[in-house]
């Protein structure tokens, strides 16, 4: 009979957010395949808990995933942890999760931290409908398409963004979401948690102006989304349209997908405009 992968949570900066369920869990299955064994090592150790480890992160290659799933299918019982949070969301075990599920594996999912969630029951900004973008892209290009997509988003979304990138982000996002309310969160539930509010524009700035040790974490943004009355290309014509967001960085065929998108109608439309 085949075992079972259980989603296990881990704290994401207090040891004291460990559920018993998750605790319990890991002590009862057969292995953990862990994103960072020398982490996962850590929090067992911690926990008083001795259990194999077994590596598994963003590049590990088919042959593990496929090891990791034949030993569950053979009867083992497998939990799936993370370095923090949430395995599986904007994380690399969804891939394992997946194959375990082609598989035909049972997945039993625990509930338990996630930054995402933390910060925006934190942030207090309109959260019936929210969209998670995780981690921007890096390639410059594709992260400026992101954020012209972002900014025309009508609920409110949330990025994850890692300290070496939180001004150089911040500065990009301030560009079309100068005005847009939002909440910069520092090392979510750490000794060092801050929640930054304000507007785009002035929290960038007020990030821009802290010391190099407060700039230090890892942060979660969260940022209202597009208001119906904000379709500020209404009284633009379709050109200056597409050059709205050719200033924002887009090549000319990106600004007029951006475009024919806020309209509604097809990028074959906007060339022949543009072109005619």
């Amino acid at each position: 009979m085949s075992g079972t992968l259980y989603i296990v949570p881990t704290p994401i900066g207090n040891l004291g957010d460990m559920t018993l369920r998750a605790k319990e869990t890991l002590e009862s299955v057969d292995f953990i395949a862990s994103e960072d064994t020398r982490v996962g090592g850590k929090l067992l150790m911690l926990l008083g808990i001795k259990k194999p480890l077994v590596s598994y992160h963003e590049h590990s290659q088919k042959p593990i995933i496929e090891a990791i799933t034949e030993r569950i299918l053979s009867g083992e019982n497998c939990a799936l942890i993370t370095d923090a949070g949430t395995p599986a969301v904007s994380d690399p075990g969804e891939k394992l999760v997946d194959a375990c599920a082609e598989a035909g594996v049972n997945i039993c999912a625990l509930p338990g931290a996630c930054a995402a969630v933390t910060a925006i029951s934190a942030s207090g900004l309109k959260s019936r409908r929210f969209c998670f973008e995780g981690f921007l892209p890096e390639n410059a290009n594709e992260r400026k398409e992101r954020i012209a997509e972002l900014s025309r988003e009508k609920r409110t979304f949330i990025l994850y963004i890692s300290p070496h990138d939180a001004e150089k982000y911040l500065k990009e996002l301030a560009k079309p979401l100068s005005d847009r309310k939002c909440v910069l969160a520092k090392e979510v539930t750490k000794l060092h948690e801050r929640y930054f509010r304000g507007t785009v524009a002035s929290v960038a700035e007020t990030f821009i102006n802290l010391s190099a040790s407060e700039k230090k974490g890892e942060f979660v943004f969260i940022c209202e989304g597009m208001p119906e009355e904000e379709a500020f290309w209404k009284e633009m014509t379709v050109e200056e349209h597409v050059e709205h967001y050719i200033s924002l960085g887009l090549s000319k065929m990106d600004s007029c997908k951006a475009a024919a998108r806020d309209r509604g109608v097809g990028k074959g439309d906007i060339y022949k405009v543009i072109n005619r």
